[in-house]
C-alpha cells in the first residue's frame, strides 16, 4: 500500500495527497505533519516504511468539504487520490489513482465556492516590456486574455482580483513586480516551457474549435497567448480532462475600460473596505441580486466600467422599463432559479451531484414564469447588448458581433 502511496506522490510533490483509505482520506509523512499545523488534527503512526515509523493523520469522507475549505482559504492544493479498483477482485492493494486537484483558482464545488465572487485562475508571463494575461473561471467557463505594460499590471490584477497566479518557475518572487508580489492571490510556478505562443495560439484555437483567432481579436496577441498556454496546461492537468465547456474568449483592451488604479479601486471601496472586508462598500450597498448569477455580473460591471456609453444606457434603460413595471414580480421569479451558470460547468467536466441536477430541473420549469415578469421591452434589445458589448467590431463594418457567430447583430436583430 505504502508503494502505491509513494507512487502516486511521486506525480504530485508540492501538493497535499488526501488517500483514501475506507471511511478516512489519510495524509502520509511531511503531508501528514504539514495538514496537523495547518488542521490542528492528530497525528499517529502506523506500521514501518523503509524502517521508520508511518506517520499519518486522516479526516472523515463525510466531513471532507470542510477540511478542504480550510485548506484552499490557505493557499495549499490538495489531490484526491480514490478507489478505482474492485474490492472482490483485487489481489493485494485496491487500485486508487488521483481523480481531481484542488486549487485555489481551479474550484469547481459549488460547497467551497462564494456564490457571489467569480474565482479566477490566471497566468502571467513577461516578454521584453509587455506583460500577457490570461484568465479562466473555471466554475463558469469563463476565459480571457489582455496584454499590458507593467505599469498597468497592478490594474489589472484589482480588476481580476484571481484567486491563483501561475508563473514561470524561472521567475522568483523576489524579481516580480511589485504588483505579483503583494497581491493575495496563491501563486503557483509552473515550468518556464509550457509559457509559449505557439503551444498557446493550438490550445486556444482545439479548445474553442477554430482555425485562427481573429474572429475574437486576438490574434495579434503573443504574450497573452504563450501565458493562455499554461493557463490551460494547469487547468486540465487539475481536472484531468478537456474543457468542454469553455466555448468563446474574452479579449479586453485597456483603452475599452476606464482606468481604476488599484489605489482608486481600494479608496472609493468598490468591493472591499480600507481594512480588507466585503462591506460595506458599494458592491455591498447595490447587490441584492436574488441569484448568484446576477451578483457577479453585478461585480463584474462595478470593477471594469466601459469607456462605451452605450452599454451603461442600455442597463438604464433596462432599469427605467422594470421600475415602470414593478421590480417584485421579476424578483419573485428569480427565486426558483438556481445558478446555472455553475450547475452547467459542473456538468460538463461530470462532477454535477444530484441535488445540482434537481435544481436545473426546477430553474428549467421556471422559465416560463420568469420570461412573463419580464418587460418586452427588456427580453430584445438589452439582452442582445450585453451579449455582444463583450466582443469588438466585426469586419463588415457592423458595430458589434455575436460571440460565437460570423453574423453581425444588425444581421439577425430581425
Amino acid at each position: 500500500m505504502m508503494a502505491q502511496y509513494l507512487g502516486i506522490k511521486a506525480e504530485f510533490p508540492d501538493t497535499l495527497v488526501l488517500y483514501r483509505m475506507g471511511d478516512f482520506y489519510e495524509l502520509f509523512f511531511d503531508d501528514a505533519r504539514k495538514a496537523h499545523r495547518l488542521l490542528d488534527i492528530t497525528l499517529t503512526t502506523r506500521g514501518q516504511s523503509a524502517g521508520e515509523p508511518v506517520v499519518m493523520a486522516g479526516v472523515p469522507v463525510h466531513s471532507v468539504e470542510n477540511y478542504l475549505a480550510k485548506l484552499i482559504k490557505l493557499g495549499e492544493a490538495v489531490a484526491i487520490a480514490e478507489q478505482v479498483g474492485d474490492v472482490a477482485t483485487a489481489k493485494g492493494p485496491v487500485e486508487r489513482k488521483v481523480v481531481r486537484v484542488v486549487t485555489p483558482g481551479t474550484i469547481t464545488d459549488s460547497a467551497l465556492l462564494d456564490d457571489r465572487v467569480d474565482t479566477l485562475l490566471c497566468a502571467a508571463v513577461k516578454l521584453r516590456a509587455t506583460w500577457g494575461l490570461a484568465w479562466l473561471g473555471l466554475s463558469s467557463g469563463q476565459l480571457g486574455l489582455t496584454e499590458c505594460s507593467e505599469k498597468e499590471l497592478a490594474g489589472w490584477l484589482a480588476r481580476l482580483d484571481p484567486a491563483e497566479l501561475l508563473l514561470r518557475q524561472a521567475d522568483p518572487i523576489n524579481t516580480l513586480p511589485a504588483a505579483l508580489q503583494q497581491h493575495r492571490a496563491a501563486r503557483t510556478h509552473r515550468p518556464d516551457w509550457q509559457f509559449d505562443t505557439a503551444l498557446g495560439l493550438r490550445k486556444l484555437c482545439a479548445l474553442l474549435k477554430v482555425a485562427s483567432l481573429q474572429g475574437f481579436n486576438a490574434q495579434d496577441l503573443p504574450v497573452a497567448q504563450a501565458a493562455a498556454a499554461a493557463l490551460l496546461s494547469f487547468a486540465e492537468h487539475t481536472q484531468g480532462q478537456a474543457l468542454a465547456h469553455v466555448a468563446t474568449l474574452e479579449v479586453v483592451r485597456a483603452s475599452a475600460l476606464i482606468d481604476l488604479p488599484p489605489a482608486t479601486h481600494r479608496n472609493l471601496e468598490l468591493t472591499q473596505t480600507l481594512r480588507g472586508e466585503p462591506s460595506p462598500t458599494l458592491l455591498s450597498l447595490l447587490d441584492s441580486c436574488k441569484t448568484g448569477m446576477g451578483s457577479r455580473l453585478l461585480r463584474h460591471w462595478l470593477t471594469h466600467p466601459q469607456r462605451d456609453r452605450s452599454a451603461a444606457i442600455s442597463r438604464h434603460d433596462a432599469v427605467a422599463a422594470l421600475t415602470g413595471q414593478g421590480f417584485e414580480p421579476l424578483r419573485q421569479a428569480l427565486r426558483q432559479i438556481s445558478d446555472v451558470e455553475r450547475i452547467s460547468a459542473r456538468l460538463s467536466l461530470r462532477q454535477v451531484r444530484p441535488r445540482e441536477l434537481s435544481g436545473l430541473r426546477t430553474t428549467l420549469q421556471a422559465l416560463p414564469l420568469l420570461r412573463a415578469a419580464l418587460p418586452d421591452s427588456q427580453t430584445g434589445g438589452e439582452a442582445r447588448q450585453q451579449r455582444c458589448n463583450h466582443h469588438p467590431p466585426c469586419s463588415k463594418g457592423c458595430s458589434q458581433r455575436w460571440p460565437t457567430s460570423p453574423q453581425c447583430c444588425c444581421a439577425t436583430a430581425a
